[in-house]
C-alpha cells in the first residue's frame, strides 16, 4: 500500500486549505479510531496535544469529534511539546497518541502527527492501513459507544518531571546562565520551568505566544534571535527549540550557532566513552556532514545513514538496536530517554557535558571540522516533476562526476513542502557552489 495522504511527518498543509480543514480532520480522527478499535472493544484511550497555532483550536476539536464517533476516548493535554505526545502516549496507557503541530514551519501551516502506543510515530504501514479506511465508509459506535474527551491539566507537568529525571541525579545547574529560545511554540512553559527547576538563571525568549507568531523570527529556524540574546547578557550557552520542542540548536557563548550534527558528535564521544553507545554507531540521515563520518571512524564509531526524516532514523535505530542517532536539523533521538526527537532533553544533555567537562560551550561545539556544505531550495508547482527531465538529469550526473571522490551531491523533495532540496559537499568552495548553482539553474528552468 502507498500513501497519498501522509508525508515524511504526518499530515500537513496550509490550515483551512486541504487537507488542513476540520472536515478532513473530522474524517481522519474516524479513520484513526476504527484502525486503532479494530477488536471492536470499547474504552480506548488516546492522547492530542498541540503547539500554539490559531488553527489547532479548529484541528483538536475535529479530531476530538471524529474520534469520540468511533469509541475512543480522548483525552486532551492541550500545548506541549511533541516528544511530551510520545510519553504521555506510553504513560498513560492510550491506544494512540496525536500531535497537532506543523514543526518549524510558519504559524499559517499546520500538521497532524500519529504515536502508536508504544510512544513511537505510526509505521508508513499503519498510515497507509489508515488512508484505506478514510477513504471508505467509517463504521461509527453506537449511542452508548460513543467515546468521552476531557482535559488532562497536568499533561505539561508530567512531561516536566520525566525531563528532570534525565539530567544526572544529584547535579544541578548552579552558576550558569542559559538563554532558553522556545519560539513561541509548545514548549513555551516547559523548558523555561525545567530549567530554572534544575538551577540555571533563565533568560526566556519566544514565549509569548499568540496564535501567529510561532517560528517568527525566533526558534531554531532563525537561531540568530538566541544568538543575539545570548551575547546581550553574557549567557554561558543558549538553547534554541523549534515550534513543537522536538529540534534544537545549540549557541555558544561567542553567538555561534551549532547544528544538529555537532551536537551528535559531542554525544557520540561521550557516550561511547562511558560505554553507553549501542553498537558502536550514531544513525542519522543522508544530509549529515561528510565531516561528521570521517570524525566517527577516527574514534572507531560507524555513521549509519537513512532517508530524510526522524521517523526514518528511528525504525533504523529501532531495528538495529542502536540508542543514539538524528539529523543535522537538530533532531536529536535519544532512545535511552524518549520515542522521539526532544529538544529539550538533547539540551539537557549537552548542559551536563558543559558542567562535568568545565569545558566552555565553543569548546565543546567544535567536535569536527565540517566539509563546506551548501544546501538550495527551489520550489516548484503541484504536479511538475522537475527531476524526471533530461536536462536536470544530466546536470547531477555531471556533477556527481565532478565531485568524484573529494564530495558528493544529494537531489530530493522535501517531504512537506513543495520543494526541491538541492545539496552537495566538496572540499574546494568554489567547485561546490558551481555544482550546487548549476543544478538549482536546470530545476528551476525545468519548473518554470
Amino acid at each position: 500500500m502507498t500513501r497519498q495522504l501522509f508525508g515524511t511527518d504526518g499530515v500537513r498543509g496550509q490550515a483551512n486549505t486541504h487537507p488542513m480543514t476540520a472536515e478532513l480532520a473530522l474524517r481522519l480522527g474516524a479513520a484513526a479510531g476504527r484502525y486503532f478499535r479494530c477488536d471492536g472493544s470499547n474504552g480506548h484511550r488516546v492522547v492530542i496535544g498541540k503547539d500554539t497555532r490559531l488553527s489547532g483550536y479548529m484541528l483538536e476539536n475535529a479530531l476530538t469529534a471524529g474520534l469520540t464517533s468511533t469509541g475512543m476516548n480522548v483525552l486532551l493535554l492541550g500545548p506541549v511539546p511533541t516528544p511530551a505526545v510520545g510519553f504521555l502516549t506510553r504513560s498513560m496507557r492510550a491506544s494512540v497518541g496525536i500531535m497537532i503541530s506543523a514543526s518549524h514551519n510558519p504559524a499559517e501551516d499546520n500538521g497532524i502527527k500519529f504515536f502508536g502506543p508504544d510512544g513511537f510515530k505510526l509505521s508508513d504501514e499503519a498510515e497507509a492501513e489508515i488512508e484505506v479506511i478514510l477513504q471508505g465508509e467509517i463504521p461509527l459506535a453506537p449511542p452508548r459507544q460513543i467515546g468521552r474527551a476531557r482535559r488532562i491539566d497536568d499533561g505539561r507537568g508530567r512531561y516536566v518531571e520525566y525531563a528532570k529525571t534525565t539530567f544526572p541525579a544529584g547535579q544541578r545547574l548552579d552558576g550558569l546562565k542559559v538563554v532558553i529560545d522556545c519560539a513561541n511554540g509548545a514548549a513555551y512553559r516547559a523548558a523555561p520551568d525545567v530549567l530554572w527547576e534544575l538551577g540555571a538563571e533563565v533568560i526566556a525568549l519566544g514565549v509569548k505566544p499568540d496564535g501567529f507568531n510561532i517560528n517568527d523570527g525566533v526558534g531554531s529556524t532563525h537561531p540568530q534571535a538566541c544568538a543575539e540574546a545570548v551575547r546581550q547578557h553574557g549567557a554561558h550557552l543558549g538553547i534554541s527549540l523549534d515550534g513543537d520542542a522536538d529540534r534544537v540548536m545549540i549557541v555558544d557563548e561567542t553567538g555561534a550557532v551549532a547544528d544538529g550534527d555537532q551536537i551528535m558528535a559531542l554525544l557520540a564521544g561521550r557516550w561511547a566513552d562511558q560505554g553507553r553507545l549501542r553498537g558502536d554507531a550514531l544513525v542519522a540521515t543522508v544530509m549529515s556532514n561528510l565531516g561528521l563520518e570521517r570524525h566517527l571512524s577516527r574514534r572507531g564509531l560507524r555513521l549509519e545513514r537513512t532517508a530524510v526524516g526522524d521517523r526514518y532514523v528511528v525504525e533504523r535505530m529501532r531495528a538495529g538496536g542502536f540508542n543514539l542517532g538524528g539529523e543535522q536539523s537538530g533532531h536529536i533521538v535519544m532512545t535511552d530517554y524518549a520515542t522521539t526527537g526532544d529538544g529539550l532533553i538533547a539540551g539537557l544533555q549537552f548542559l551536563a557535558a558543559l558542567a562535568d567537562s568545565g569545558e566552555r560551550a565553543s569548546t565543546l561545539v567544535r567536535q569536527f571540522d565540517p566539509v563546506p556544505q551548501m544546501l538550495k531550495n527551489v520550489r516548484f508547482a503541484a504536479g511538475a516533476d522537475p527531476l524526471s527531465t533530461a536536462p536536470v538529469r544530466a546536470e547531477i550526473a555531471a556533477a556527481e562526476a565532478r565531485l568524484a571522490q573529494s564530495g558528493r551531491v544529494l537531489i530530493r523533495k522535501s517531504g512537506t513542502e513543495p520543494l526541491i532540496r538541492v545539496m552537495a559537499e566538496a572540499e574546494d568552495e568554489g567547485v561546490l557552489r558551481e555544482v550546487v548553482d548549476g543544478i538549482v539553474a536546470a530545476v528551476e528552468k525545468a519548473a518554470a
